[in-house]
């Protein structure tokens, strides 16, 4: 099933299908989102953003509205 970033549950492994185009695609590319790679989301803030996830061993922070470029599958 898929689905975007922004709504996967804490401590779910999801494998990133694509990076959407937008203003910020490079940017998440660049950081290695990119197909094909496993993340594990972390962490939410108290309010739910942002939201901490785990990629090859790194830990980044994303902006829900960031996330949402980005779809993912169980």
């Amino acid at each position: 099933m898929l689905n975007t970033l922004d709504h996967i549950e804490l401590s779910q492994v999801v494998e990133i299908v694509s990076v959407d185009h937008s203003p910020i695609s490079s940017k998440l590319t660049e950081m290695g989102l990119v197909s094909g790679q496993l993340i594990t989301t972390l962490f939410r803030a108290p309010f739910g953003d942002p939201i901490a996830i785990e990629l090859n061993g790194t830990v980044l922070s994303l902006r829900l509205e960031e996330a949402q470029f980005i779809e993912v599958k169980a």
